[in-house]
């Protein structure tokens, strides 16, 4: 059996959106509890979660880099819930449009993504974080595999005069 180009495409743009509704997700609950936890408060959820890792390793790197931005999230404390619930919000809502096939979400998709592509970027040139070159590389896969979605889905609407099930 031969599998086509298009199904593996239409196949990673649905497994992209999956990915970025659990983005979605994680990020609004993240958001939730930075608005909801004091900077101690998270620190010590961190401690209680990795104390067998600090048991182990005092030193690993992860729990430590944890632990200091639990600390230091005071200062930008109300910043960072805005950002991630509004971003989870936005992505949630967006792949649930996208996976009902919803045709004005395709291109509002790939305006709020290059919009993170663009930030994401400024920030790496600061940061040269390697996670975020990685989450910018793959939110402009997503771009692309949206992109083609998109120009199918119209296709096959302008063809058959109506809305297609997927």
């Amino acid at each position: 059996m031969k599998i086509s180009r298009k199904t593996v495409l239409h196949d990673a743009f649905r497994a992209g959106i999956v990915l970025k509704g659990i983005d979605g997700v994680v990020e609004t609950l993240g958001g939730a509890m930075v608005w909801l936890l004091t900077p101690d408060s998270a620190a010590r959820i961190v401690r209680a979660l990795f104390r067998h890792e600090l048991a182990e390793d005092p030193k690993d790197f992860l729990v430590n880099h944890l632990l200091w931005t639990s600390r230091h999230l005071a200062a930008s404390r109300w910043f960072a819930a805005a950002f991630l619930l509004t971003h989870g919000i936005a992505k949630i809502g967006l792949v649930m449009a996208l996976w009902f096939n919803r045709l004005w979400a395709y291109p509002l998709m790939i305006a709020v993504l290059g919009g993170f592509a663009v930030y994401q970027t400024a920030r790496f040139a600061e940061t040269h974080s390697v996670m975020l070159g990685l989450l910018t590389l793959f939110d402009l896969a997503i771009i692309g595999l949206t992109w083609r979605e998109y120009r199918e889905q119209r296709a096959l609407r302008a063809g058959q005069g109506g809305t297609p099930s997927v």
